[in-house]
């Protein structure tokens, strides 16, 4: 809940969210960045004294949710009730912090969405046309751009979604994918004629060109949108065909709200929620002349809907714009994507299992600033850092001079300080580390931070009480040095609460003080009796971290338990026709065979893709001598993610079949076909 420190008056009103997740699966580490980046920012707001309200809610309509709840035989309302239970806990395992956390699928989203198309519409900027889309004749139902997979018809890459090609970057038409299917039924599409409903986003261009050059945005994205603005604004379909999961159009049987307009109607809809619950009045914040500030934390991905679609939407229906969208980058982990073959893939849950939440809060802390570039979780720098800030800088002030606070002096705190300029250093840092927290410049306000912890640390080295309490009559200099020491300390940790809540909440009660705000630092604590110390945080292990990727790989490899006992053992895990779809197969010449030293098992086998050589290993040695493989065709899996073995890096994998020993059969395709040719 919103903090006002010593009852002052709030000075701003702001209102803030973060992009809703979609409920059709967890919450994993790219996903925190944002909501954590925001918690932080929000955080820091409410220490400041500001009310700062935070709403987020479940993304819960679309295709996707409606075939996952279709696919385990269940209806989408207990689907979206079972994700939404799982984002709110893994949320607050991180201390993400809502005052309100709904649901797109509720009856506020469904009132706002109406009441804006309707506006819209009786303002003249919603179109009607026939088009003509691919349509699954075995599903019975239109598809969306990502439920079609093609050959692009730019490069003629395999297994491209129908609206973008991952291979060569080309944008394009569902309809102009080579030999599409239907990533739902493996049906090939038909085109159908249907009516739609669009949102003439051209109508707002001034507005939208006047908005985003206001300072409402990042550079980056500015640049971005006068790309979009050079080459034309063109309408904007906002409606999809029955059977759809979502909000009917009010005047159009059958038709259904697109998911992307009633997503970011999410936060009103979060935001009314609250203001029931709260007596706020929903208009003085969302009105045109409202006084109150908006702002959107959102991924750099969708910065199309919030900057364009968004504003405008607003704007035509008569609510206010945002006051500023900022957007973020992605994460890598270990310089690289996120891979669940190497176990960097890692959910939430699976993360609070093995590790305490604010290791990681720091981390991204530390490495966010207010731009959009991706941000790189090593893990190795990882623990590095956070064991030397956290426990060797930070916590290591406090627990060198507790100890003799509480046996020496019965937890009394001297009345004055030996270095009071030192402490009024540290105090006045205030006002740069809040003007870096403001503009989201977390990185750089966690370099200050540490710097002063680093000047801390020094004076205790420095004074060393350790030394003194063994000198008779350096009593009183032994309390004043550990007082000074335990001021500095909690300065700091007023600093850092906004990134680090639940160690703050410790050191409050170690302090024995009420919950810190940022005003508190302006004078120091004297003549005030602490509480035992307790840790406050422990060291990273790396063991943990180690345990943490493995149990991320075996996220993965879990199997249900087989239906049936065949010959050659247990049927595997069930698949969707949609996880088939995405296996490249692929013919290769094997160039090269040979022995592995020191490997009973394999054969290296470097293969020819049609002009790329991938190096295999293939557990065919007993079958195969290598001098007989040379030259032949073979089919490989192209696409299956690289694995380091100690022989050596294999970059696919080999079909074969067969009992094993001599009767190790590999896939030989027809004389006709040619290296780098797709399988079907």
């Amino acid at each position: 809940m919103t903090q006002t420190p010593d009852n002052s008056p709030a000075t701003r009103q702001i209102l803030v969210t973060s992009a809703l997740p979609y409920a059709n699966g967890p919450i994993h580490l790219g996903h925190l960045v944002e909501y954590i980046q925001t918690d932080i920012w929000v955080r820091f707001q409410r220490m400041g004294g500001h009310r700062c309200i935070y709403v987020c809610a479940d993304d819960a309509h679309g295709t996707p949710i409606m075939l996952k709840a279709r696919a385990e035989g269940i209806e989408p309302e207990e689907l979206i009730e079972r994700i939404g239970h799982e984002h709110r806990a893994d949320f607050a395992g991180f201390h993400v912090a809502f005052d309100q956390y709904h649901s797109t699928h509720s009856p506020e989203n469904q009132h706002f969405a109406e009441l804006i198309y309707t506006r819209l519409r009786d303002g003249g900027h919603i179109a009607r046309r026939t088009i003509r889309q691919a349509y699954d004749p075995k599903a019975g139902m239109f598809l969306p751009d990502r439920f079609i997979k093609g050959e692009c018809p730019k490069c003629g890459a395999a297994d491209q979604y129908g609206d973008s090609c991952e291979a060569c970057g080309a944008t394009y038409a569902p309809t102009d994918l080579k030999n599409p299917v239907s990533a739902i039924s493996g049906a090939t599409p038909v085109e159908k004629e249907s009516e739609h409903y669009f949102f003439k986003l051209a109508d707002f261009e001034q507005f939208l060109r006047e908005w985003t050059g206001s300072g409402s945005l990042q550079p980056e994205i500015r640049n971005k949108l006068n790309e979009w603005f050079k080459a034309g604004l063109t309408d904007w379909d906002i409606s999809r065909d029955a059977p759809y999961w979502g909000f009917e159009i009010p005047d159009a049987p059958g038709k259904y709200f697109y998911v992307w307009l009633d997503a970011p109607i999410g936060y009103m809809a979060s935001f009314k929620r609250y203001c029931e619950g709260h007596g706020l009045d929903f208009d003085a914040w969302w009105s045109p002349d409202s006084q109150a500030e908006l702002y959107h934390f959102i991924g750099k991905d969708i910065a199309y809907f919030h900057t364009l679609f968004w504003p405008a939407m607003l704007t035509g229906a008569g609510f206010r714009a945002p006051t500023a969208v900022f957007c973020h980058g992605f994460l890598t982990v270990n310089g690289q994507k996120m891979s669940k073959s190497r176990g960097t893939f890692i959910k939430a849950r699976t993360y609070l299992d093995h590790l305490n939440p604010e290791y990681l809060r720091y981390y991204f802390a530390a490495k966010l600033g207010s731009g959009v570039d991706d941000i790189d979780l090593s893990l190795d720098d990882f623990i590095a850092r956070v064991n030397s800030d956290l426990v060797g800088k930070v916590v290591n002030i406090a627990s060198r001079c507790a100890g003799f606070i509480h046996k020496r002096f019965n937890g009394q705190l001297a009345d004055s300080l030996p270095d009071a300029d030192l402490y009024q250093r540290f105090a006045r840092s205030r006002d740069e580390i809040a003007k870096l927290f403001e503009a989201r410049e977390f990185g750089q306000a966690m370099r200050e931070i540490m710097a002063l912890a680093d000047v801390a640390n020094q004076y205790i080295d420095e004074h060393k009480p350790w030394v003194l309490a063994k000198q008779e009559g350096m009593e009183d200099r032994v309390q004043a040095v550990c007082t000074q020491g335990l001021n500095l300390f909690r300065v700091l940790m007023t600093y850092l609460k906004p990134v680090l809540p639940a160690m703050a909440e410790k050191a409050e009660g170690f302090l024995n003080v009420a919950p810190l705000a940022w005003n508190h630092v302006a004078e120091p604590l004297l003549a005030h009796r602490i509480n035992p110390f307790e840790p406050l945080m422990t060291r990273v292990d790396p063991d943990a971290v180690a345990r943490l990727q493995e149990a991320s790989r075996e996220d993965l490899t879990a199997a249900t338990a087989p239906k049936q006992e065949l010959e050659g053992g247990p049927i595997a895990q069930e698949i969707g026709i949609e996880d088939f779809g995405k296996i490249d197969l692929r013919v290769a010449r094997i160039v090269k065979a040979e022995h592995v030293e020191g490997a009973d098992k394999l054969l290296r086998l470097s293969l020819d893709l049609g002009g790329e050589m991938r190096q295999v290993f293939a557990g065919i040695k007993s079958a195969y001598d290598p001098a007989d493989l040379e030259g032949k065709l073979t089919v490989m899996v192209a696409n299956l993610a690289p694995r380091k073995m100690k022989f050596g890096m294999s970059e696919g994998m080999v079909l074969a079949a067969g009992p094993g020993g001599k009767e190790l059969f590999i896939l030989n395709p027809d004389d006709g076909a040619r290296p780098g040719m797709r399988v079907k």
